[in-house]
C-alpha cells in the first residue's frame, strides 16, 4: 500500500487536479467530502469524462468526474481482500480507509504485483521512476 494518498476536496478544479498529480507524479487523487472518501478520480477520469466531453477543465469539478462511492479496504484487510475486490470491481486502485472513512492509503494493481511476483514486467514498470 502506498501511504499519504493525494487526497483533494470534491469543488477542486480539474486543471488543479491534474497538476497535482503531475506534481506528484502519480495517476489518481482521492476525492473527499467532509474529510471523508467520496470518490476517486484518475488521469483517464479526467480525459475521457472530463476533456472528451468538452467539459473545461477551469471550471469543471473532480466530484463531477470522480468514481462515487468506490471499494475500499481497512488497513487490517489481508492482501487476498484487495486482490479480490480488483477482480470483482475491474479497478486498479482501492483506498484503504480507517474505521472513520478517512484515507490512509491506495492499493494499486503495481503494489500488488511488486508484492505478489516482484520480478514480473508489471513490478518493474510499477517501481520505476515517473517519467516527466
Amino acid at each position: 500500500m502506498t501511504h499519504d494518498p493525494v487526497c483533494l476536496p470534491a469543488d477542486t478544479t480539474a486543471v488543479t487536479a491534474a497538476q497535482t498529480m503531475r506534481d506528484h507524479g502519480i495517476g489518481d487523487v482521492l476525492v473527499l467530502g467532509h474529510g471523508e472518501l467520496r470518490g476517486i478520480v484518475t488521469d483517464r477520469d479526467l480525459v475521457v469524462r472530463g476533456l472528451a466531453s468538452s467539459a473545461d477543465p477551469r471550471l469543471t469539478r473532480i466530484g463531477d468526474l470522480a468514481t462515487p462511492h468506490p471499494a475500499r479496504l481497512s488497513p487490517d484487510d489481508p492482501v487476498d481482500e484487495a486482490v479480490r475486490l480488483m477482480r470483482e470491481k475491474r479497478v486498479r486502485r482501492v483506498p484503504v480507509c480507517d474505521p472513520d472513512g478517512r484515507p490512509v492509503g491506495i492499493v494499486s494493481l503495481g503494489d500488488l504485483a511488486a508484492e505478489r511476483d516482484p520480478n514480473s514486467a508489471l513490478a518493474e514498470i510499477s517501481e520505476a521512476p515517473p517519467t516527466t
